[in-house]
């Protein structure tokens, strides 16, 4: 090789690392704020940006209740381009607040109707449903005599004394659901008098909607309220727990997307709200929860609770959810806060 030749060569190396170099900072850094689980950022992330190479997720990660203070409290000064993964009744607080850039992603028509919001363009759009599951370690149960419970008022009896978890509904997506769904099927009063009943048997509210879950597979407790999917997940790495959906029907909630408004890449946030919608995200949506928001996709998840969508309670009102979610967590943070885990 001649020098001339060696030299053309490294010019040619450096021009094309400089090529390289200016196109991995020409992408988009797209900051997307989530309450998804852990386990399901890097698919996510991983499969949208194959789909969008010119686009780079930065996620800001937390449970439900803490993503949505954090992004009330930068109303005036929005620092997220786009929410992936956050309850509807979250984006509805939201939306009355006009903290969001209403948009129809391309494929929302080919969703169910109940995921989609109903304005017209809408404010969100829903990916899919979780659910309130009781998580039962059978081995515990076994040790301390304990009934298998088949509906939340069996979490009553006094044999539970201190054997269950739950999440604090001001911190967790999971707990609020459960909350709601309690106040909408019994009705104020009487829901208000279950969970005063109830918390004569709860060890600690948790500010995790999957740590019931386990707390319980691990044995610290016997019985966790907490995720469907993470019941299943538990079962299906060797804990020994049964994952229970209450006789009385589960509360439930959608996660779903949106657009923060202000953002300064709305052409970047506009195409994950396109690519979140479409059927290959549902197709990964489905790993983790079996309702979808897309009707054609399902899957048999080892060691999910059977007929789930038939579980789930019936006109569930996320309007009046959202409305209402102050003044619920006001009065049960009055009544049971007492027993919430610190915060870390």
């Amino acid at each position: 090789m001649t020098l001339r030749t060696a030299l053309a060569g490294a010019a040619g190396i450096a021009i094309a690392a400089g090529l390289g170099l200016s196109a991995a900072q020409a992408a988009t850094k797209l900051t997307v704020y989530t309450a998804l689980e852990n386990e399901q950022l890097a698919p996510y992330k991983k499969s949208f940006e194959a789909d969008n190479p010119g686009i780079e997720i930065e996620w800001v990660r937390d449970s439900t209740g803490v993503v949505t203070a954090k992004l009330l409290a930068e109303k005036d000064n929005p620092r997220a381009d786009a929410i992936w993964g956050l309850a509807a009744s979250s984006l509805m607080i939201l939306d009355a607040q006009g903290m969001l850039h209403p948009y129809a992603p391309k494929e929302a028509g080919a969703l169910k109707p109940a995921f989609v919001d109903g304005k017209t363009p809408p404010a969100w759009v829903g990916m899919d449903a979780w659910m309130a599951a009781i998580c039962f370690n059978t081995v515990e149960a076994e040790k301390r005599k304990l009934p298998k419970p088949a509906s939340w008022a069996d979490l009553l009896k006094p044999e539970y004394k201190g054997q269950v978890v739950m999440p604090n509904p001001a911190s967790s997506g999971t707990g609020f659901l459960a909350v709601s769904g309690w106040l909408q099927t019994m009705g104020s009063d009487k829901g208000w008098s279950y969970m005063d009943r109830l918390n004569d048997n709860v060890a600690v509210y948790t500010h995790s909607g999957s740590k019931p879950c386990r707390m319980a597979a691990s044995g610290e407790y016997a019985i966790g309220i907490s995720i469907e999917y993470t019941g299943a997940q538990q079962k299906t790495k060797g804990a020994p727990i049964d994952v229970i959906l209450a006789a009385e029907g589960a509360g439930w909630e959608m996660e779903a997307t949106a657009i923060v408004k202000g953002t300064k890449n709305l052409d970047a946030a506009q195409k994950l709200a396109d690519w979140a919608a479409t059927r290959k995200a549902n197709e990964l949506y489905v790993n983790f929860y079996q309702v979808t928001a897309h009707p054609g996709v399902t899957k048999d998840t080892p060691n999910y609770p059977k007929n789930a969508e038939a579980s789930m309670i019936k006109n569930n009102d996320f309007a009046w959810a959202a409305a209402n979610r102050d003044a619920i967590l006001a009065e049960w943070g009055k009544r049971y806060n007492a027993k919430s885990e610190p915060k870390s």
